[in-house]
């Protein structure tokens, strides 16, 4: 079946909605197409805060929150977008708050703002108060809001159709998608004018994280197969503070209300790193600080973790500001942080490159002004770029809403000046249909779980929050070895409805393609920088790496790099302390 819109959104996460909200009000007939449920999306799971400059709580500025976002990206941040995400970000949090999001009150009734790593006031000196927030449940109260206010726009929703592939045309135009619907087993074609892909991050390629299940990186497996490079992959955040052996995420806001980071000998760690705003350092520093003291052997007990200690924050703010991390820690750990330090080790979180757009959500190939048309990226899938080497906490949550807005805005407009649509490809359906056909025609291979679970292994060990030639080495090694026997993958459902297990090997496909941009990207980058930290690089090197990585692939093992330059402006790069 043929599905037709003006504009096909994939994926219902803060970004998306807030596109589709946007492109709908601008009088465009806009679909979400979501492997999951809306309200399932990962957005869900943002605890602590959304960023802007309100100065509600202490004297504020947009001036000083770019600073802090350049500096927090090791300089690698395009500065042009940077400022206008944080130019814009104190009019959408009060937008958003006109829409409904239930914001926590400070005394005064004002939207309540708490400390954040690496936010700081006046150019790095002390930690700014500048973390908007509902409690720690943030992402949830936006996701549920721009969720109701799509439904009550008339958005259509297509739920649990999932996207495999991506059409475009022999001129370079994106016509549509094809997906298949998960409760049927049935293949579908949606036909528009304008494909944008809000499909979220990648945190499962690695075996521990703060990601949902679904963040399989699906949407820049299928860009990369469709000939759009993905930028700068080598940066991947790893949160400072997850629940030990779990990944689940312990909000930053913790220690924006006081929490403490503290190795077995008791001491706070972080005062020798990062004197000035110490356990409230961006996050790429505090995880590199963390496993630096396990190595050392002042992991708690020897082990490979370490403590946030609430204990003298009091039960008031742990209840009513912190609940759900309350929650967490006493519900999978046995751990009372009112009484007790949690126990946290750094979790796979964030992926800050993606597919090259520029700040209105348009697909670019290569520099700047190379649009690819009809086709946007925003959100976490996206790499605009405002996180650069290095996210600061509070500015996804931003990111999502800001451009996510902007796209959804010029979407409309450009239905608006010609709401013509490019052509469907012949037979637009035959690739997902053979590929479908083919993983159900194995026989004796290997389960899906055996293969990713080997992927997720190898990316933890070598490519995780220390890198060298070595490891990255072994990584790609490992990954040309994978893509084998994903190929080989078989599945014992054979039935159409709901039939997971398929989409799992067609997923576990998708992970091998950009595990291998992930570890590629590292290796080809010789320096550390921000979240990237090579053992055998151990210096930043503006000089030969003050750019952008640009990976193309064929798809099978073989992948070149172009360069794209970075948008400095204002904030000059220096030496990056705290």
């Amino acid at each position: 079946m043929t599905f037709t819109h003006d504009i096909v959104i994939v994926g219902a996460g803060g970004a998306g909605l807030m596109a589709a909200l946007y492109a709908r009000e601008g009088g465009a007939d806009v679909a979400v197409v979501s492997k999951l449920h809306p309200l399932r999306s990962h957005t869900g799971a943002a605890q602590g805060g959304i960023g802007a400059a309100l100065g509600n709580e202490e004297e504020d500025s947009w001036l000083w929150h770019a600073f802090d976002t350049v500096k927090g990206s090791d300089y690698l941040g395009d500065q042009d977008a940077i400022e206008t995400m944080c130019k814009d970000a104190p009019r959408t949090i009060r937008e958003l708050e006109h829409y409904g999001v239930p914001f926590s009150r400070n005394k005064a009734g004002k939207i309540s703002q708490r400390r954040f790593g690496g936010h700081t006031r006046g150019f790095g000196e002390a930690p700014v108060r500048r973390a908007c927030h509902a409690a720690d449940r943030t992402g949830h109260t936006i996701l549920h809001t721009l969720y109701d206010q799509c439904t009550s726009k008339n958005v259509r929703f297509y739920d649990e159709y999932q996207v495999l592939d991506l059409l475009m045309n022999e001129d370079g135009t994106c016509s549509g998608v094809v997906s298949y619907e998960i409760l049927t087993g049935e293949v579908h074609t949606f036909h528009a004018k304008i494909v944008c892909f809000a499909t979220g991050g990648y945190g499962r390629a690695f075996k521990t994280t703060s990601n949902a299940h679904a963040g399989t990186g699906d949407g820049m497996s299928i860009a990369l197969r469709a000939g759009i490079p993905l930028e700068d992959m080598e940066f991947v955040q790893f949160h400072p503070t997850g629940l030990y052996r779990l990944g689940i995420l312990i909000t930053e806001g913790a220690r924006g209300e006081g929490g403490i980071l503290r190795n077995s000998d008791g001491e706070r760690f972080m005062e020798r790193y990062a004197p000035t705003v110490k356990d409230l350092a961006p996050r790429d520093l505090v995880s590199q600080c963390i496993y630096k003291e396990i190595r050392e052997g002042r992991g708690i007990n020897g082990k490979d973790y370490v403590h946030l200690d609430m204990t003298h924050v009091g039960t008031e703010v742990l209840e009513k500001k912190l609940p759900e991390i309350t929650t967490f820690s006493r519900t999978y750990l046995g751990v009372d942080p009112v009484k007790q330090p949690i126990p946290i080790s750094p979790t796979c979180h964030y992926a800050m490159g993606g597919i090259p757009t520029n700040a209105d959500g348009q697909v670019e190939r290569a520099e700047r002004g190379t649009t690819v048309p009809g086709l946007y990226a925003i959100g976490e899938c996206a790499c605009v770029s405002v996180h650069g080497a290095n996210r600061l906490g509070t500015n996804s949550l931003l990111d999502l809403v800001v451009f996510g807005r902007r796209a959804g805005i010029h979407m409309a407009e450009s239905i608006q000046q010609d709401k013509k649509k490019a052509p469907l490809p012949d037979n637009p359906e035959k690739k997902t249909r053979e590929m479908l056909d083919e993983v159900l025609s194995r026989t004796g291979g290997e389960s899906c779980v055996s293969v990713r679970s080997a992927l997720q292994e190898s990316m933890m060990k070598n490519v995780s929050v220390f890198r060298n030639e070595e490891t990255l080495t072994e990584a790609l090694s490992d990954l040309r070895e994978l893509r084998k026997r994903a190929r080989t993958v078989t599945v014992r459902d054979k039935g159409k409805r709901f039939n997971t297990e398929l989409l799992d090997a067609v997923e576990i496909s998708f992970m091998v393609d950009y595990a291998e941009a992930i570890a590629a990207g590292a290796q080809h980058r010789k320096e550390s920088r921000g979240a990237h930290s090579r053992e055998d690089y151990v210096d930043r090197d503006d000089d030969n790496w003050l750019k952008h990585n640009l990976f193309h692939s064929d798809g099978e093992g073989n992948f070149e790099f172009t360069y794209k330059q970075v948008k400095l402006g204002r904030f000059e790069p220096k030496l990056r302390v705290y």
